[in-house]
């Protein structure tokens, strides 16, 4: 029998470790992409790197330490009789809870302090705060989480760590000090901390645990208070990661596959809105869909889709939300990780252009009366010379003139194997098209925070009005223009694998912005494909507004592409039925099968007439 290699040697130590420090010998610890993260007794960590001795494999010790820890010492009975119920405050408890149960491991053993150490420095660097200049760019619960990690876990935190929180360290303290120094007495009692912790919130101005929003005013009226206090209640009795998650800060979310739970606990959404306007109307109904409506716009009708502010949202390159370095590693993980998977695409994809090229054969039209002159056919002209000259021209290709956008959902639940195999299918089928002459353009849609941002904020300073529409900032990504070459952008298609980038997700706002982006080409076909593993998702949106709000606004959206478009509309759900949404969708049930969906879905497109011819047909026939 072979000796193991020193990438096994190294899996089986890591796991013997977590087992010990969980304290618990039965513990499954298993290495997947989709790690890290502890789901039903079940501890997946990351694949190990190729040398187990280098910097990165601290990190990995960190990861696996830090979740073992979470299981040695923390009662997710107790944590859901102390958690608060308002989003912000519960975020800032987790962080402080976390801080708690990694402070008893580093105050005993140096070992799972270094490890620890090197684990929140990577996390710090892939968020984005160890290149932090003031104190607003360290949200609260980050901030909170490092002061209590160098307190109660008695230690000096990384340079890096530390450059954060001197941001925010005198502002927390001078807010709340005396109840943060109450905490280290009660590190060793989890509900003792949680209620010491009850008194830090309240120091932060945060809500701790009655329900109401965190921001709420004492003189806000009961009729409003009796409007707003049931919908947030309510909306996170429902989450199911709310008090028992692994982690529920922006950070845990990353790292664990909380937000499938928020997504399959999603109604399935209201009927589809009525489609029975006139051609002539159809700038109309287009322009009531458009993003960033005021209230003037939508008259009263709260169910009017609408905008609360678009001043945070942005449209980025992938190229500007991460350095090349980092850029060059995330690809590698990706062809890394995903080299058989590639193998298998790129079968599929030869086949697609095998069945592209065939369309493709040269045709020539004879007898035309202009054109390139037919030499086999000038004995004709020389027998009779009163016989016109003859003419030939080549038949246009079908798919000299289209273009194709890949539009991919980057929301929190498409994390790990979906977003990564996402990626890879993206790549290659770009590249296929590109060798078919067909032009391709990849793009992702994601928020820039979860449950709200600063336009939640601008709401809640502007008093909370009723009906204020989307209330999180838009962060659509470019990975690859139309005319960029793909092996000038395959790098980008990198970014989807950083870790804190998938957060939540308006498809209806991102589905239109692609779908001006291909109303700007001049190509004449036009195909747009949506890949999602479930409806709209915006917790602070969903519960300012009325019910299937999201969900509402995207049926319109659709409907529109789909009725009053030349815009050729396809979309593939993975694990969930996109059906009740798109006319032309398909629906599977393992992230393995988007490969040959994709490519069956578009060769399909392209045997059939394109939307535009069809559309003239119909235009024609109208006219007649």
């Amino acid at each position: 029998m072979p000796p193991d290699t020193p990438t096994e040697t190294f899996k089986r130590a890591l796991a013997h470790a977590a087992r010990a420090l969980a304290e618990q010998d039965e513990l499954e610890v298993v290495f997947a992409s989709d790690g890290p993260r502890l789901s039903n007794g079940v501890l997946t960590l990351p694949h190990p790197p190729r040398d187990p001795s280098g910097p990165e494999s601290a990190a990995l010790r960190g990861q696996a330490d830090r979740l073992a820890l979470r299981l040695a010492n923390h009662d997710a009975d107790v944590h859901r009789t102390v958690a608060p119920v308002d989003t912000r405050a519960a975020e800032v408890f987790e962080a402080a809870e976390q801080a708690r149960v990694e402070a008893l491991g580093a105050r005993a053993m140096a070992g799972v302090r270094a490890n620890l150490d090197a684990a929140l420095v990577t996390r710090l660097e892939r968020t984005g705060l160890t290149r932090a200049t003031s104190a607003d760019q360290v949200p609260l619960d980050q901030g909170v989480g490092l002061l209590l990690a160098e307190r109660l876990g008695e230690r000096p935190l990384p340079p890096a760590a530390a450059s954060a929180l001197d941001l925010v360290r005198e502002d927390l303290m001078t807010r709340a000090g005396p109840a943060l120094d109450r905490l280290a007495a009660a590190v060793d009692d989890q509900a003792a901390f949680g209620r010491e912790m009850q008194a830090v919130l309240k120091a932060l101005d945060l809500d701790p645990g009655d329900g109401q929003s965190d921001e709420a005013d004492d003189s806000e009226g009961e009729d409003e208070a009796a409007d707003e206090s049931p919908s947030e209640s309510e909306d996170d009795s429902d989450d199911p990661d709310t008090g028992d998650s692994e982690d529920n800060s922006p950070e845990g979310r990353s790292e664990d596959s909380g937000s499938d739970g928020e997504r399959e606990s999603r109604p399935d959404g209201a009927p589809a809105e009525a489609d029975g306007q006139e051609s002539d109307q159809a700038s109309d109904t287009e322009e009531g869909m458009r993003p960033g409506r005021t209230e003037a716009d939508g008259g009263n009708d709260p169910s009017a889709y609408r905008v609360f502010t678009t001043a945070y949202d942005e449209v980025i390159g992938a190229e500007e939300l991460c350095d090349p370095t980092e850029l060059d590693r995330l690809r590698a993980l990706l062809d890394q990780q995903l080299t058989q998977l590639s193998s298998v695409v790129a079968r599929l994809a030869n086949k697609l252009q095998r069945r592209l090229l065939a369309q493709q054969n040269r045709s020539w039209m004879f007898d035309l009366e202009e054109g390139v002159l037919d030499t086999a056919r000038l004995t004709r002209v020389i027998t009779d010379p009163t016989a016109p000259l003859s003419f030939k021209a080549e038949s246009e290709s079908p798919f000299r003139d289209t273009v194709v956008t890949l539009l991919i959902d980057n929301s929190g639940s498409m994390r790990g194997r979906p977003i990564m195999v996402a990626a890879v299918c993206a790549d290659i089928l770009a590249r296929t098209l590109e060798r078919c002459g067909v032009k391709v353009e990849i793009l992702g849609f994601t928020t820039r925070a979860w449950k709200g941002g600063q336009p939640r904020e601008a709401w809640i300073s502007a008093g909370r009005p009723a009906n204020p529409g989307r209330l999180n900032e838009l962060r659509h990504i470019i990975y690859k223009t139309a005319d960029a070459p793909w092996r000038r952008s395959k790098r980008n298609l990198g970014l989807m694998m950083r870790e804190g980038l998938l957060k939540e997700n308006i498809d209806g706002e991102a589905l239109m912005w692609a779908h001006d982006r291909m109303l700007a080409r001049t190509e004449a076909r036009r195909i747009l494909m949506v890949i999602s593993d479930g409806a709209p998702v915006d917790d602070t949106t969903q519960t300012a507004n009325p019910v299937h709000y999201l969900e509402r606004h995207l049926r319109q959206v659709i409907g529109m592409i789909e009725d009053k478009s030349d815009v050729e509309l396809l979309a593939i759900g993975i694990g969930h039925d996109v059906t009740r949404f798109y006319r032309r969708a398909l629906m599977i049930t393992d992230v393995d099968q988007l490969a040959g969906a994709m490519i069956e879905k578009l060769a399909e497109l392209f045997d059939v007439k394109p939307k535009t011819e069809r559309a003239a047909r119909r235009r024609m026939k109208r006219a007649a």
